[in-house]
């Protein structure tokens, strides 16, 4: 069943995509961009980094980030 989900990089989000689990959503984000896949790193369960950049999915149903001071 797939599932709507914000990719966020740092705390910004980027993109909405729809797919199967959160790491598959930061994969296809990165891909689209035109990464190739030797040059992804898997980063948790729910994101990848690409050039030092950490792309990251969650739910686009979970409640908003806190805002830091």
């Amino acid at each position: 069943m797939n599932s709507e989900y914000h990719v966020l990089s740092g705390r910004r989000i980027v993109a909405k995509r729809t797919g199967p689990c959160a790491r598959e959503v930061a994969l296809d984000y990165v891909r689209s961009m035109g990464c190739h896949r030797d040059e992804i790193i898997y980063y948790g369960v729910d994101g990848v980094c690409w050039r030092g950049a950490i792309y990251r999915a969650i739910s686009a149903d979970a409640p908003a980030m806190p805002a830091h001071a």
